[in-house]
């Protein structure tokens, strides 16, 4: 299914990139070696053009704003909302791309359809949807295109390679302050912390390393390791030690960073790994499509303490064939949904949900 899409540099601030969307056809923008992120849109690249095509705004069948708005200015946003006039006037639907921590927010335009790499499930209007955060191809770089796969074992081996913030009292009183808000001021729908995600982390990770019936693959650390490094040769060796700690688990424990949503999550996904998810108020790409619970132990926030005793479940209950047919699984629903040709390969399932032509509701019963 091709889609006609409409979309006008003109409406592009000077010296500001655009959206993934467009890359076939107003070109990727240079590669940055020591981004091993730059790579991932190349197969999109490829196929792109028999997805979409450009067109004139009276013939399309939605109109892009060009930039993300995670980039957020004020010339963005008056050309955004110069575009959002004129095809509301056309009477098209209007697709706005958010990215990053914050994008749960309001946008200061009206848009049809919303894809944000950050949602709060309470939050979530039926225009939302989310965005995958795309990394590289870790099978295709660092494996020979070759996936590893693992053979059930008695325990599970869970892993994590990552930033999780220490014990301190300002920890501990964030804390106690969302437990608060939540069950005494029931303030179910409040947002967390900025480092939540960071706390929920170094609780989960306490818990399974004191389970005798987990095998832990953890290193943790102390810092944010990928953002701000300026050290290329120390880079690719955290990176390494990411993917190494990746296929050498059964298991991936991912739980929310600053934003509501997991890089790891994906990572994992990618590399055959069955993801631990720790559930945030969060929702998965394709929610409406997918029953995500399939394809990873998924674990309440309030059943945090429950983890290692789910995980071991969860373990217990596959047979040998059925674990490594799980890998092989996760790999196919990163490829076919979540990587970026993948995602843009289905997005016209997005359409008529956002329409309301489509049962969100029923296709969501038991995924989230």
């Amino acid at each position: 299914m091709t889609l006609k899409i409409f979309c006008d540099q003109n409406y592009l601030p000077e010296g500001m990139t655009y959206e993934a969307i467009l890359y076939p056809f107003w070109g990727k923008p240079p590669e940055n070696p020591q981004d091993p992120i730059s790579s991932c849109f190349d197969h999109y690249v490829e196929i792109g053009k028999s997805l979409f095509k450009m067109s004139s705004l009276e013939e399309a069948d939605f109109a892009i704003v060009p930039v993300n708005w995670a980039l957020w200015n004020s010339e963005l946003e008056d050309k955004a909302r110069e575009l959002a006039e004129n095809v509301k006037s056309a009477g098209k639907p209007l697709i706005s791309f958010f990215g990053g921590a914050s994008s749960h927010l309001n946008l200061p335009i009206e848009s049809d359809f919303v894809f944000r790499n950050s949602l709060y499930r309470s939050l979530r209007k039926n225009t939302d949807f989310t965005l995958p955060q795309w990394s590289e191809d870790f099978v295709e770089n660092y494996l020979d295109n070759k996936l590893n796969i693992r053979q059930k074992c008695l325990k599970p081996v869970v892993g994590f390679c990552g930033y999780a913030v220490k014990q301190n009292t300002k920890t501990n009183l964030n804390v106690l302050w969302s437990r608060v808000k939540t069950n005494v001021l029931n303030s179910k729908t409040s947002i967390p912390p900025y480092n939540w995600g960071h706390v929920l982390r170094l609780q989960a990770l306490d818990i399974l390393a004191k389970d005798p019936n987990i095998i832990t693959n953890f290193l943790i650390r102390d810092n944010l390791v990928f953002l701000n490094q300026p050290d290329v040769k120390l880079k690719q060796k955290h990176r390494l030690e990411f993917v190494h700690n990746l296929i050498d688990s059964d298991y991936i424990f991912c739980c929310r960073g600053s934003g509501n949503n997991s890089f790891r999550f994906y990572e994992a996904l990618c590399c055959g790994r069955i993801p631990v998810l720790v559930d945030t108020d969060c929702v998965l790409p394709y929610d409406f499509d997918i029953d995500w619970k399939k394809y990873c132990v998924w674990i309440k926030e309030n059943e945090l303490h429950l983890i290692g005793d789910k995980i071991a479940e969860f373990h217990d209950n596959l047979s040998s064939r059925e674990f490594v047919d799980l890998q092989y699984e996760c790999r196919r629903i990163w490829k076919e949904r979540v990587s970026p040709e993948g995602f843009f390969s289905n997005f016209h399932r997005h359409l008529p949900i956002a329409k309301g032509t489509g049962n969100r509701e029923q296709a969501t019963v038991g995924c989230i």
